[in-house]
């Protein structure tokens, strides 16, 4: 493996304008899309070298599909001529330097004549260092790699284990907030506690199991409406899920999670799904970022900068409609993306720019087989199996690429069939640092 000072960005000299897009998210990808017709040359930048459909993350987690299903490698849905000034590059963006007109990368630097922010999120913590470091948070897919062993891992030492207070705490999963990721966490979770484990691990009490879902709120799904929320709470509770509303988690060593209050519950599984902030990146003033999000205009300008967008999550558009910027969700992406490439082509060809419009399509969150629930437009309210009929859809229409559609379409219609999560494998075993409990696992059954 080369160090970076061995190693440059290798971006071609052009004549046309350069458009560098830092993100290969919804927006990103939606964007590099719409710029294929030869008139730019697009460089784009991500850290990893697929697009990932992060909406069924929770299902690789709990071993329901393999991570391949749900990405696609970014060089494969730009390859062809129709991309032919298209160059991607995995590395990291250190700095933005609006007066030079470059971004800075572990790499090398590249001058842009537009730059586009569509960093999306990243975990936020709160300033607690503790949950941090022995949590588990669900945001990438080596975090979901690193859930699913820990998860298998747990049950395989519940089965091995005489004493009841250590089987109990392998057990106990916390499920720290109530949104879509956290409420299908903890559903999948339930099922798989009643169809699945038990006959995987005959000799342990699965009734013991128990899933905690702790959210800050007054009610779970907050971004979706209180109909959805009633839904989802009466659909947990069916499922057996113990949820604590307007409940904050103060802490966890790895063994005890401590909730605001002073109740304690032992635990070796804190899974973390409470919060995101955006993605910043530093070099733009700090009247250019609120609340974690870069403010921009109707047109997704960066305030202060005609040639620096941000879009998707890391974007923050004030509207009246939508007064703390739109929703965190897919949709606003892809609609930006899609816009801001129409806008780039206005631009040079000096035309008057089209402001954006979110159309909001609707929301959805699914709790289990047959329980789902459903916002969708005209104010219109679903929940039970034509909510989980539409999720079903939905989710396999915006998947990219054939293949993953039929995989991830497979897998739920033999699941539906049979009950059977198919990836129940430990591929790699996780250690979690200062987990006396892991770290045991892998001294005395496996690993090196």
């Amino acid at each position: 493996m080369l160090k970076p000072d061995k190693l440059s960005l290798n971006i071609p000299a052009t004549t046309k304008p350069r458009v560098v897009i830092i993100g290969g998210g919804f927006g990103g990808i939606n964007l590099a899309r719409k710029l294929s017709d030869k008139n730019f040359q697009v460089v784009m930048f991500d850290r990893q070298n697929y697009h990932g459909f992060w909406p069924l993350l929770y299902q690789v987690a709990t071993a329901g599909l393999e991570p391949d299903s749900i990405a696609e490698p970014l060089r494969k849905m730009f390859g062809g001529d129709e991309y032919e000034d298209f160059y991607f590059r995995l590395v990291k963006v250190t700095n933005i330097n609006p007066i030079a007109r470059t971004v800075e990368t572990v790499v090398g630097d590249l001058a842009f004549d537009f730059l586009v922010i569509a960093t999306g999120t990243k975990i936020n913590y709160f300033g607690n260092e503790q949950i941090k470091k022995y949590g588990f948070p669900l945001k990438q897919i080596p975090h979901a790699l690193n859930l699913r062993s820990q998860l298998l891992q747990c049950f395989e030492q519940a089965s091995m284990t005489t004493d009841p207070e250590a089987q109990q705490s392998l057990l106990n999963f916390v499920i720290v907030g109530g949104g879509p990721t956290g409420v299908e966490t903890a559903g999948a979770l339930a099922e798989m506690r009643k169809h699945i484990l038990p006959s995987d691990y005959p000799g342990v009490d699965f009734t013991k199991m128990n899933i905690y879902l702790v959210e800050g709120m007054d009610r779970v799904l907050p971004p979706m409406s209180p109909e959805a929320s009633q839904k989802t709470y009466k659909y947990l509770n069916e499922m057996g899920i113990i949820i604590k509303l307007s409940t904050l988690v103060e802490g966890y060593d790895g063994e005890t999670a401590i909730l605001k209050g002073g109740e304690q519950i032992k635990t070796n599984t804190l899974i973390w799904a409470a919060g995101v902030s955006g993605a910043v990146i530093g070099g733009l003033p700090e009247e250019c970022v609120e609340r974690g999000r870069y403010l921009v205009n109707e047109f997704n300008q960066v305030v202060g900068y005609d040639n620096i967008f941000a879009i998707g999550d890391v974007a923050m558009m004030k509207t009246p409609e939508f007064p703390k910027g739109h929703p965190g969700v897919a949709q606003p992406a892809i609609q930006q993306g899609k816009l801001l490439a129409k806008n780039l082509k206005r631009i040079i060809k000096k035309e008057p720019l089209e402001p954006f419009k979110y159309y909001d399509k609707g929301s959805l969150a699914i709790i289990g087989r047959n329980r789902a629930v459903a916002d969708l437009p005209n104010n219109m309210h679903l929940g039970g199996f034509f909510a989980w009929v539409i999720w079903l859809f939905v989710h396999i229409m915006y998947l990219i690429g054939f293949r993953n559609k039929l995989v991830v379409l497979s897998n739920w219609v033999y699941k539906f069939f049979t009950y059977e999560n198919s990836t129940r494998l430990i591929i790699r075993p996780y250690v979690r640092k200062g987990d006396r409990v892991s770290q045991s696992f892998i001294n005395k059954y496996g690993g090196d």
